[in-house]
């Protein structure tokens, strides 16, 4: 059966739908003690420097609000694109391939990540054994997930399951240790306070040869395009009204896409800011061999692949 086991109630009407929950309880969100004359510890909300402790919250109330029309948004902003790297990225790990396999998407609350691992492993090797554990913070996107599913061949299977939990911290008690054959995690990265912690506990639960491998948002690494792109931040260009340009575009058409096809300017300013903050792909590489796993030559095609010249990029690495 499809595990659903936490209870999602509306204040206005309740519902039958459960998710199981783990490490995502009161305290998370409760402001954590300070000792005296110590600073409390910040990190990036977009372009904005906020109190760790608040950012959790902070990033559940943008996807509470844009759960239900996110990929409509996906859409709007990236001509659909969005789709086609997505596609990229499942189909550069081949689920199935070697039999079935144990998977866990985070951060993968609308399921689509997980309905392409189980697609792949269907159509290409006939693989019906295959499960997906799909995490998420945001019961909202877990939701729509849900809903989603229950249109697929996969829904009331053993295939398929969702459960609320904080990539940083998933628990030992639910999420143990080496259990997972690949861990994913697309374009959620960027919106956990601590990388570092993520790394560690995707280590954790991977068992050893199997693969991380995080789809997101990254920096262009053409050597054309950085040029160009150069010399439109020059002020001395005249070209700079074309980089101009597009941070109008960046700042103010998606926020107003938001507005009007989501009804949240907001939530889709925060969504670009996000994508500026990202560590560029040497960096992120880096983070990820310090967490234990093993990866390739920090190059495209190594340690990274690109997608369209780093608009969006696949890291990959190995549990050692």
């Amino acid at each position: 059966m499809q595990t659903v086991s936490r209870t999602i109630r509306r204040q206005c009407r309740p519902t039958s739908l459960q998710f199981s929950r783990y490490s995502h309880s009161l305290d998370s969100q409760q402001p954590k003690a300070t000792l005296p004359n110590s600073e409390p510890k910040t990190t990036s909300f977009g372009f904005k420097t906020v109190p760790e402790e608040i950012k959790e919250t902070l990033v559940k109330n943008v996807f509470d609000s844009v759960a239900s029309k996110y990929d409509l948004m996906n859409d709007a902003t990236s001509f659909g694109v969005h789709r086609l790297w997505k596609d990229s990225f499942v189909s550069s790990l081949r689920p199935g391939r070697k039999g079935p396999m144990k998977c866990i998407d985070v951060a993968g609350g609308t399921g689509d990540i997980a309905l392409r691992i189980l697609d792949y492993a269907r159509e290409n090797y006939y693989d019906r054994e295959t499960t997906v554990e799909v995490v998420d913070i945001n019961a909202q996107m877990l939701k729509e997930g849900y809903r989603r599913f229950k249109q697929t061949m996969y829904h009331n299977t053993p295939q398929i399951s969702f459960h609320e939990a904080n990539a940083q911290s998933l628990g030992p008690e639910k999420f143990k240790d080496n259990t997972y054959d690949l861990y994913t995690i697309a374009f959620g990265i960027r919106n956990c306070t601590s990388i570092p912690d993520v790394l560690k506990e995707a280590y954790r639960v991977l068992k050893p040869g199997g693969t991380f491998a995080c789809l997101e948002f990254s920096r262009v690494d053409n050597p054309l395009l950085n040029a160009f792109v150069s010399m439109l931040r020059a002020p001395s260009s005249q070209l700079t009204w074309v980089f101009r340009l597009y941070d109008q575009y960046s700042f103010t058409v998606i926020p107003l896409l938001g507005t009007v096809l989501a009804g949240d300017r907001e939530s889709y300013q925060y969504l670009v800011e996000s994508i500026r903050k990202f560590p560029p792909q040497p960096e992120f590489a880096q983070m990820i061999r310090d967490a234990g796993f093993s990866t390739g030559k920090d190059v495209d095609g190594g340690a990274w692949t690109n997608q369209w010249g780093g608009i969006a990029c696949i890291h990959t690495g190995v549990k050692v």
